[in-house]
């Protein structure tokens, strides 16, 4: 449970990274910004961190609560994470990001944009894959580049500018793709075999 692997921190890490998509998501940071809604970046990475470590802990009581094994979860993750993968390589929007108030911490950027649907399923899908130490680990990481990110959301745009962070986000809706499929085949194995 708590062995530790540098590829598969590697792997873990950037799954999480494509769900997360903090880079993909400065133009909405941007936007909030330009529209007078303010936003802490250390309580957004603080908050979204225990929301998703609680939930990477809780989680899987909450499915045996619903009779739902690992490897079924991680299935309907694989589905779930492949459509992420779809909206971000074709560029399509479901989610409009709206905030009620004008602080936007809560939301939507630690939900649903940061501890959303995508991450917690993410999250769970990983448990099937790696330890829970690499995936704990994975996340920390993530959450250091996403204080990063959010604290200077004007810097990391003109360095990476519209068509990198164009080119990130259909390169890591295909990363995310190939995981997706990754995760469904050795899960429905599993399945099939029982």
């Amino acid at each position: 449970m708590w062995t530790f692997n540098f590829q598969d921190l590697a792997s873990a890490f950037i799954v999480l990274f494509a769900i997360i998509d903090v880079t993909g998501s400065l133009p909405i940071f941007v936007d909030l910004r330009e529209k007078h809604k303010t936003f802490s970046p250390l309580k957004a990475s603080f908050f979204s961190f225990l929301i998703l470590l609680a939930f990477f802990f809780v989680g899987e009581g909450i499915l045996r609560l619903f009779n739902v094994d690992i490897s079924s979860f991680a299935v309907a993750g694989a589905v779930v994470l492949f459509v992420i993968g779809c909206e971000m390589t074709f560029g399509v929007e479901i989610f409009k990001m709206d905030s009620p108030s004008g602080n936007a911490t809560m939301i939507p950027i630690i939900f649903p944009l940061l501890a959303g649907p995508g991450a917690f399923t993410a999250l769970l899908s990983l448990k099937a894959e790696y330890s829970s130490l690499v995936i704990i680990l994975a996340l920390v990481l993530n959450m250091i580049i996403v204080f990063i990110v959010l604290k200077n959301v004007n810097l990391v745009e003109k360095l990476i500018g519209a068509g990198g962070i164009y080119v990130l986000r259909k390169f890591f809706g295909i990363i995310v793709l190939a995981i997706a499929v990754k995760l469904f085949m050795s899960n429905i194995t599993t399945l099939l075999g029982n």
